[in-house]
């Protein structure tokens, strides 16, 4: 895993020494690649390019970027990892293509295809996570690229006539052609999405190269470049449905077991100590099961808890590891310690980003990196194989809900909103001996509320974008802006799917994995030097996986029934089988406890007014009834309050 920066000075403008300027911003990457940094640039071309790498496979100098092609057409500088570089080793010699190896790293492997075959055939060749940026000194062209989940990040924008580009903004921050303009209607979407969805970026002129595409800039087309795709969600979600899986439950469980572990092998390959993270919940938990049944040693597991009550996991994580026998750290976090993170993340996160998932992420990542260069996840298994409670929802509570009349389900919702968030969980703890454990559900007061959100909803469409909504009018909260089109806005962007969960769960795979759970995972394992690696998301068990019938996801009121059958077969089924928590945090009664002075400062309503940003209005009657219990706003609140610690952060900043 690495960092990559550069810039193309297309235009003339910007000044300084080349080389200069590209190692000051290469140096703003240092934490995604401690190991080993180099810059290389054309002073007649006017580009410069610059990796920081944390190096994981081939730790000799042979591994050193940029890496330059034989012939010299070439300049390459990447970040990521290419899992089938060995085979792509063999394809090369057995098509002719004879290549004198001057070390293993699969990115030299990487250069000597494009080389061979080209970028297109090169990046359908490929399976892995990776964004990279390619200088062809021949064509006078540069092209980014980014894997087709978007594991790995690429930014990119304009500043005059200079092109800036890296895998965090805070690299072409340090460019002296940046101009930081905040882009008012990314901030909307911001507060909507407690992310900024790609391709925007919280500065105007900035963008995200999108997962699957590839951007390629001459001298020809300049700022007029597109993002083009090269591999799309939606084309797989099409094909799974015209040829899906046709066999036995006993024949599809075997089949995903075997992608699964063919995925998870290719993944072990490493030059450094590699272990996982480990929660005890099915995803994590089926990875670890087949991670251990491939290691000849105790593989290295990872977990935190937390002492407060409904918030911790790290006994089931501990449950499982003792079965499989992993090597097992785990560390018992208290409030002081995940408090502590805060004021951190403003420079961890390179632009807004406020999943406050991301607090015990940074904090396993760091208790990971202590041991292990690398470590696998199980993220992806939600989107995939139907395991969020709103794709249940979609069959079961939102059919029922759509036959009732209007005024009924009004009615309803008011009920609904009349009972506090707080009040709904305590009624929850009392029913649950009375209920079946499928229906022991984790924050229930916060899932009544949101059910009332959509009670009087009319399409499915308008059902998730409720669902995935933070703010549900940004717009009139973000003074001068207007929300952008997004996926979630876009019908010519919708995958074709009549079933709703299935289009719900296309969706997320689109949007709320890359731009809200990608991110958490890369920015917070990269801030610790640590390389993490998705095994679900190799690209040949998501075409495999958007084959398989919906029955074989959904079923008897549970997701991921097929992942659960794969998982049984190496973990007896009392020890993972429980209500979905996630990594939850006690944010609300953080907030008006130990955090409240700080969250105080920052949604001070003169501060807002005179930073321009926000109508004070609605945030302090959001603070307000939070404070007093009435409501649990965390969420809208934190949105805001991450945006005015980066803010603060970065306002002035170089």
């Amino acid at each position: 895993m690495c960092g990559i920066t550069g810039f193309w000075r297309m235009g003339g403008d910007g000044g300084g020494n080349l080389r200069d300027q590209v190692e000051a911003m290469s140096m703003r990457l240092t934490h995604r690649g401690p190991d080993d940094g180099g810059s290389w640039h054309d002073e007649y071309a006017g580009i410069a390019l610059a990796q920081r790498r944390l190096a994981v496979q081939d730790l000799s100098v042979a591994g050193h970027q940029p890496m330059h092609s034989v012939g010299g057409r070439y300049v390459l500088v990447f970040n990521g990892e290419v899992y089938n570089h060995r085979e792509l080793r063999e394809r090369l010699a057995s098509r002719g293509n004879a290549v004198e190896w001057r070390g293993h790293s699969d990115t030299e492997t990487l250069i000597a295809c494009i080389v061979a075959w080209g970028i297109e055939e090169t990046l359908r060749s490929c399976v892995g996570m990776f964004a990279f940026a390619l200088w062809d000194r021949k064509q006078r062209e540069l092209i980014l690229a980014r894997d087709r989940m978007g594991e790995k990040p690429l930014y990119y924008g304009w500043q005059g006539g200079t092109l800036l580009f890296g895998s965090e903004l805070k690299a072409l921050r340090a460019h002296a052609a940046f101009r930081a303009d905040i882009d008012r209607n990314a901030l909307a979407l911001f507060l909507r999405h407690d992310c900024v969805p790609a391709p925007h970026t919280i500065y105007s002129g900035f963008f995200k190269l999108r997962a699957g595409h590839v951007l390629r800039i001459s001298l020809r087309n300049g700022r007029d470049a597109q993002q083009r795709p090269y591999w799309r969600y939606n084309d797989a979600v099409v094909s799974g449905g015209t040829t899906p899986f046709g066999g036995t439950d006993a024949e599809a469980i075997d089949a995903l077991e075997h992608r699964l572990g063919e995925s998870i092998g290719t993944q072990l390959l490493s030059d450094v100590p590699l272990g996982a993270f480990l929660s005890g919940g099915i995803d994590s938990s089926t990875v670890v099961a087949l991670m251990q049944a491939r290691s000849r040693r105790p593989v290295k597991t990872f977990t935190i808890g937390f002492a407060e009550d409904g918030y911790d996991e790290a006994a089931h994580a501990r449950a499982v590891a003792a079965h499989l026998g992993t090597d097992h750290t785990e560390l018992y976090v208290r409030p002081e310690d995940a408090l502590a993170v805060i004021p951190e993340l403003p420079s961890i996160f390179c632009e807004p980003f406020a999943d406050s998932s991301q607090i015990p992420t940074f904090l396993i990542s760091q208790l990971a990196r202590r041991e292990v260069t690398v470590a696998l996840s199980g993220d992806g298994g939600d989107e995939l194989f139907g395991g969020y409670n709103r794709y249940l929802a979609a069959r079961t509570t939102w059919g029922k809900v759509q036959r009732l009349p209007l005024s009924s389900r009004r009615a309803l919702a008011g009920v609904l909103r009349a009972v506090t968030p707080d009040a709904w969980d305590r009624l929850m703890e009392r029913a649950k001996p009375l209920l079946p454990q499928r229906w022991h559900l984790a924050s229930a007061g916060d899932k009544a509320h949101k059910l009332s959100d959509v009670l009087t909803l009319s399409s499915g469409q308008d059902y998730l974008l409720r669902l995935a909504s933070c703010w549900q009018d940004p717009a009139s909260v973000v003074a001068g802006s207007h929300e952008p089109a997004t996926v979630l806005t876009n019908p010519a962007a919708w995958p074709r799917t009549d079933d709703l969960a299935q289009w719900m769960m296309a969706m997320d795979a689109q949007s709320y994995l890359p731009d809200d759970i990608l991110v958490k995972v890369d920015r917070s394992a990269m801030a610790n030097s640590l390389e993490t690696r998705v095994p679900m998301l190799d690209h040949r068990v998501v075409e495999f996986a958007l084959r398989m019938p919906l029955h074989l996801k959904i079923r008897d009121g549970q997701g991921k029934w097929i992942l659960r059958q794969v998982l049984h077969r190496y973990v007896p089924r009392e020890l993972v089988e429980r209500p979905k928590m996630g990594f939850a945090l006690p944010m609300d009664s953080w907030l008006r406890g130990p955090l409240r002075d700080w969250a105080e400062a920052l949604l001070d309503e003169k501060r807002l007014r005179e930073e321009g940003y926000f109508d004070p209005a609605p945030i302090r009657e959001k603070w307000n009834e939070h404070l007093s219990g009435r409501r649990n706003w965390q969420r809208q609140l934190w949105t805001v309050l991450m945006f005015q610690g980066w803010l603060e952060e970065n306002q002035g900043a170089s």
